[in-house]
């Protein structure tokens, strides 16, 4: 998959992977239709740290969570 374009397929695979990594309870609060295409860079820079890190504590969790929220529309 090409990442590098910012189109709703590739935000659709990031969140997906995201919410899948970090074993989010409340998947509902991260749907891939809302986020725009104008956070791209921002979502993909989330995305490549989250599936780099072995374990992520449950801070960590919280912490990309509240970042992720931020990226929403």
């Amino acid at each position: 998959m090409d990442l590098t374009k910012p189109t709703y397929e590739n935000i659709s695979f990031i969140v997906e992977q995201i919410k899948e990594k970090l074993r989010m309870a409340n998947v509902d609060a991260m749907k891939p239709e809302s986020f725009k295409t104008e956070k791209y860079d921002e979502l993909l820079f989330m995305y490549e740290m989250v599936m780099k890190r072995q374990h992520i504590s449950s801070n960590e969790v919280e912490a990309i969570a509240a970042e992720l929220g931020a990226l929403r529309k």
